[in-house]
């Protein structure tokens, strides 16, 4: 077996203050261009999808598309000048898909900046007699093998918070109700700052018991390691401000596993790290996406913005340690079946009436 080894360079580049803080689970660039796809979703399983990029400079090339479009699509490019004289460079492009699976395959060939995350899409159409139901979805697998949900650090009010669009959040804490919502804020974010830590460990603990297999010591097996995840934690803010040296030189290690398991399992250590890195810290470029169903919205775990749409951000930390899935569902009343059960109804009345009449 060929162990990778960390790099520490790369590390050094990274501060434990902002691992424990998720800044590195979100990394945004202002560069980055505002995207947002609209799927209007079609009762034969169609769905018209539309993307549009917003961006103070031009935008070009793949590097900068979060969600897969190409030459099949209608592109169009514009500019919008605003009253400071500030440009807007504006990429919108539109695609009729005939089903979800065309959908599915885009995302397979996304040579984009996202294309490392996989992601899919689901429709289904269920006959009720009286109504036909649909469901829509937009799925992205998680990326930890061994994270907590993020559902068992925050109550449900929290939840929402966490998962709600941005401009929601700046609109409540700049609304009339701030204080609350700012104290909401700061408990959303020191609760997750400790969810971020425990993932971080949980995982390396995962992959070291992974690599290091059956062979490791009693006191090295997940099940010593995973009830030492707090003191972990512990070491690591202690240590902190120099925790790439101590890491690199082996202190760290020593400190929490012992002299002696340190040396031994020094290579299987620097293993896990080298993959924790590489899933824990997504490159990964946030948009927006809507949802438009047929008929009437029956239920779904999205938002409404302010032009009565369904809306979900997307980022990195929603599908960390869960998959993250945007649904939504409607219902469009079979109006044949109302008048077949209206004149079913009609006529068993009237034979009974007939009925009666002629015992009458």
């Amino acid at each position: 077996m060929t162990i990778k080894k960390l790099n520490y360079n790369t590390m050094k580049r990274k501060s434990i203050k902002l691992i424990l803080s998720l800044i590195l689970m979100t990394i945004v660039s202002c560069d980055e261009p505002v995207t947002v796809v609209t799927n209007i979703v079609h009762p034969d399983g169609s769905v018209a999808r539309k993307i549009e990029m917003r961006s103070l400079k031009n935008i070009s090339g793949s590097g900068s598309i979060q969600v897969p479009f190409n030459d099949t699509w209608k592109i169009k490019d514009s500019i919008s000048i605003n009253e400071k004289g500030d440009t807007t460079w504006i990429k919108s492009a539109e695609k009729l898909f005939k089903n979800v699976d065309e959908i599915n395959m885009e995302y397979k060939q996304d040579t984009g900046v996202n294309k490392s995350i996989s992601r899919f899409t689901g429709f289904k159409k269920t006959f009720r007699w009286f109504n036909t139901e649909y469901r829509f979805s937009e799925s992205i697998d998680k990326k930890l093998s061994f994270g907590y949900p993020i559902k068992d650090f925050l109550n449900s009010e929290e939840l929402a918070y966490f998962y709600s669009p941005e401009n929601m959040k700046k609109e409540r804490e700049n609304g009339p109700d701030s204080t609350r919502y700012k104290a909401l804020n700061d408990s959303v974010t020191r609760k997750t700052e400790y969810w971020g830590a425990k993932n971080l460990v949980s995982e390396w603990i995962g992959e070291f018991s992974r690599i290091a297999g059956g062979y490791v010591t009693s006191e090295m097996t997940m099940q010593s390691l995973k009830p030492r995840e707090d003191e972990f934690i512990s070491v690591i803010k202690a240590n902190e401000a120099k925790f790439d040296s101590l890491w690199s030189n082996g202190i760290l290690f020593k400190q929490f596993f012992g002299e002696a398991n340190a040396l031994k399992y020094k290579t299987e250590a620097d293993s896990a790290a080298a993959i924790v890195e590489k899933n824990f810290f997504v490159d990964f470029k946030e948009y927006s996406v809507r949802i438009a169903m047929p008929g009437k919205l029956t239920g779904t775990n999205g938002f409404i913005d302010s032009s009565k749409v369904l809306v979900w951000p997307v980022k990195s930390d929603f599908f960390q340690t869960e998959p993250y899935e945007m649904w939504a569902e409607s219902k469009i009343p079979n109006v044949w079946a109302w008048i077949v059960s209206g004149l079913f109804l009609v006529f068993v009345a009237t034979g009974v009436i007939i009925r009666i009449n002629k015992k009458g």
